[in-house]
């Protein structure tokens, strides 16, 4: 992510509008290009030297502050690591205390150089009196004096002794001691690993990087998801609960849904741990193809109130993987083949989204009955680890009120006393669920009389 410094951006009244590059400029192409062959094949080399050769090659050239963000971007990339032969706290524990040894001796050494230098001024002035000249109050008696130079040299630390002492000490060289002195200083850390880019993705990720650090500075977003299918909505909900943001959902016209992000730090002003979170959300948005996110800042140093909007039309390619997304061959070829066998119905991906207690429902399929319009959803547990089933089956048995199928595999050897108190129609399948027998169970749903109130 790009520090305050590096930001890029211009206002329209209230908004920020992030000055973004485009990645199909030449120009940019190159400057990206440089910059890695800055740090490919760097493996040994100190972070302060890289941080030079960048300095270096693009001190004097327009647009530093993006150089200087992508160069940001590449060293995120880069593994450095405290390369010395010996601890570096022990060898300055070591160096320290040769140094404070050999500085008992100074006193001596300083008193023998004063009585050197007293001697040679006494000869001194005793060649000019016995030539018969008076001693000159000006050049020669400054000359006489004793330099500092002179003095400061013999009252020096012996540094070569210090650092042979040591050495011998340690088993070490000299040498060895002198660069691990202080190998654990960050300008100091040696490159170990670089994870490479190509140009186009590194100006991509700057993109992003810099739409992050603009929502750094968020209290409040809001984020409208249209036409995912369910996999895409848990992907979501669980990167919302990882990085711990409170969320409250509303359906957003026929196929989309507004997912209004908040948190217990949201708050606290002073604090940007809240929009770390939001910040760090914003690659599993761009996954989605139509997306709008609208955030509410407090920006610069007064903290005044700007608006920030991303669209999916602004062309950002996230950089987050696609996980969560794999949909079982099972669960596709049943899709396949309801649609092919089944006329009273119809099956669709994109589900509707559910609060349950803390957290949220997202059913697998919605299946609408064509005479009626009425809707049956389709809960599928043969994919899950076993103790997600377990949490989700009581947040079902608690919560769903809504008429549902729930497919359950006999892979997952749940038992009958786990699946009691849900208001599913349950069919237990060995391989794939039959959709002759999916229509059957929903048409069942429809037609039993409803549940009386608990009220």
């Amino acid at each position: 992510m790009l520090t305050g410094k590096m930001v890029r951006v211009r206002y329209a009244r209230d908004r920020i509008i992030p000055y973004y590059l485009d990645v199909a400029d030449p120009a940019w192409s190159t400057a990206a290009e440089r910059l890695l062959e800055l740090f490919r094949g760097q493996e040994g080399r100190t972070r302060g030297e890289l941080e030079n050769d960048v300095r270096e090659t693009f001190g004097s050239e327009a647009g530093q502050l993006v150089h200087q963000g992508l160069a940001k971007l590449l060293e995120d990339r880069c593994e450095f690591e405290v390369v010395s032969g010996h601890p570096p706290e022990q060898l300055r524990e070591a160096v320290f205390r040769a140094a404070a040894e050999c500085r008992k001796d100074l006193p001596q050494r300083t008193q023998r150089a004063q009585r050197n230098q007293d001697r040679e001024h006494e000869e001194t002035t005793t060649t000019d009196s016995g030539s018969g000249t008076a001693p000159s109050s000006g050049p020669i008696f400054l000359s006489s004096v004793p330099s500092v130079s002179s003095v400061a040299s013999q009252m020096a630390l012996p540094r070569d002794a210090v650092l042979s002492k040591v050495a011998a000490e340690l088993g070490l060289t000299p040498e060895a001691v002198e660069q691990g002195l202080f190998a654990d200083l960050k300008s100091e850390q040696r490159l170990v690993r670089f994870k490479d880019i190509t140009a186009e993705r590194l100006l991509q990720r700057y993109n992003v990087a810099l739409a992050q650090a603009v929502l750094l500075r968020s209290t409040r977003v809001h984020v409208t998801i249209r036409g995912e299918p369910p996999q895409r909505y848990r992907q979501l909900l669980r990167r919302v609960k990882f990085h711990r943001l409170l969320c409250e959902i509303e359906k957003a016209g026929q196929d989309g849904y507004c997912f209004h992000l908040d948190g217990p730090l949201s708050l606290f002003s002073a604090t940007q741990k809240y929009g770390l979170q939001l910040a760090l959300f914003l690659p599993a948005v761009l996954l989605c193809r139509d997306f709008e996110v609208h955030a509410e800042l407090r920006w610069g140093a007064q903290r005044k109130p700007k608006t920030f909007k991303l669209t999916s039309g602004d062309g950002l390619v996230s950089h987050a993987s696609e996980s969560g997304m794999y949909v079982p061959p099972e669960l596709a070829m049943f899709a396949e083949l309801f649609r092919k066998k089944i006329d009273d119905w119809d099956l669709s991906e994109e589900t509707d989204v559910f609060p349950l207690g803390d957290g949220f429902w997202v059913p697998d399929f919605r299946l609408r009955q064509r005479a009626t319009g009425r809707t049956v959803y389709l809960e599928v547990l043969g994919f899950w680890r076993r103790s997600s089933v377990e949490r989700h089956l009581e947040r079902l048995r608690q919560q769903a009120t809504v008429p549902y199928v729930l497919a359950v595999s006999e892979q997952l050897h749940i038992d009958d006393a786990e699946l009691e108190g849900l208001s599913a129609d349950v069919y237990r399948f060995r391989q794939m669920p039959l959709p002759e027998e999916i229509a059957r169970r929903a048409e069942e749903i429809l037609a039993a009389p409803p549940l009386p109130s608990s009220s």
